[in-house]
């Protein structure tokens, strides 16, 4: 598929991002050194960055299990904005739900640079090259509660190293946030404009660099420059930043300091939700699909308002947490089921607890990102 080509302006910076972003030391495989920790290295390493990949993290059988349960998921989506059917006619994923679950934008477009959505946390409008003429108006570009149309998603959800990661930083009683499939097709893919994540904490006294959590990027196919989500380096130690005098002073949107992710199948990448990241629209050859799933500490959340962002407005209190955070259980249960010679994560928060993956739990958890804990 022909579209317009970038300019060599980003080609060059495309290219001596990547370069900056090998030079980081922030990637290699998860070592835990005992007790839960990780190994000093890697926290060093993400707390100076704001982001670290873990290479290799999910083995090829079940990124095997992860490509084919995705491809038929693509099948169950809807076949255009407003379709309640999908392309084997039946019940489309999302349109009988009441959460927001599928999100179109113009192919290689910006949907929400220089607009209101979501605060106003998109202040920069990226560029918009051309698509081909034979692209499709609109294109899917994010689903969001994924766990419950994914049960390859959901398993991953339960990996005793992603979840050991999470309790490392985020502390034992760590809370879950949100998941969803990031999809950028070749040629086709809408950018996500610059931002930062976090919403409610900017002012807390006792903010930090972690205080708004972080999202794992697990990644299917692999991302670079060209299609990946670039990360402004240290950022998340900033409590105010301005992202629109950052372009300015860039004079476009190829902002200073960032770097790319650059990861190989099955590369899990870690990003700090308080980090300037986004991405550029995918006029590469190569797709992107990225299963996101983030975690916060539990103080951030608990009796937090939800900023509506993710979820519905409301007091993030013992009960919403105690429920969202059952997905987890779900999860491990899952997993063990398909991975039965595997020691299963403990999560301290729902110890004596128990947790039956079936088809009367996979009733129960409908519509469960309306709990969403969105900080």
């Amino acid at each position: 598929m022909a579209v317009t080509e970038l300019t060599d302006e980003y080609r060059a910076y495309f290219d001596e991002g990547r370069a900056r972003a090998l030079a980081l030391g922030n990637r290699g495989p998860v070592r835990f050194i005992g007790g839960g920790a990780l190994h000093p290295d890697i926290v060093e390493a993400y707390w100076r960055t704001g982001f670290y990949v873990f290479e290799g993290l999910i083995n090829d059988q079940e990124l095997a299990d992860i490509t084919d349960d995705f491809n038929d998921l693509r099948r169950r989506l809807p076949t255009h904005r407003g379709s309640a059917t999908n392309h084997n006619g039946t019940t489309a994923f999302g349109s009988d739900l009441e959460a927001r679950t599928v999100i179109w934008g113009k192919a290689l477009a910006d949907p929400v640079g220089s607009t209101s959505a979501s605060h106003g946390r998109h202040p920069v409008k990226m560029v918009e090259p051309t698509p081909g003429a034979d692209a499709p108006d609109e294109v899917i570009y994010v689903l969001q509660g994924t766990l419950q149309c994914s049960d390859a998603h959901l398993r991953l959800y339960g990996h005793p190293d992603l979840l050991g990661i999470a309790a490392a930083l985020n502390g034992d009683d760590f809370t879950p946030f949100n998941e969803g499939i990031f999809i950028k097709d070749p040629g086709l893919g809408p950018s996500v404009a610059w931002h930062r994540d976090g919403v409610t904490h900017w002012d807390s006294p006792d903010w930090d660099q972690g205080t708004h959590g972080f999202n794992m990027m697990a990644q299917v196919y692999g991302c670079g420059p060209e299609n990946g989500v670039w990360v402004v380096n240290g950022s998340h130690k900033q409590r105010k930043a301005d992202i629109s005098a950052m372009a300015d002073e860039a004079g476009s949107d190829r902002l200073a300091n960032a770097v790319p992710l650059v990861c190989a199948p099955g590369d899990v990448a870690i990003v700090n939700r308080q980090a300037i990241h986004g991405s550029f629209p995918n006029t590469s050859s190569e797709p992107r699909v990225t299963l996101n799933m983030g975690f916060h500490r539990r103080a951030s959340v608990l009796g937090a308002m939800g900023s509506g962002i993710h979820g519905v407005v409301g007091e993030l209190d013992e009960e919403r947490i105690a429920k969202r955070s059952e997905m987890i259980g779900w999860a491990i249960s899952a997993r063990q089921q398909q991975y039965p010679d595997e020691e299963p994560f403990d999560y301290q928060p729902l110890r004596g607890q128990t947790f039956e993956w079936n088809e009367q739990a996979r009733a129960e958890i409908r519509d469960y990102s309306l709990l969403d804990l969105s900080i």
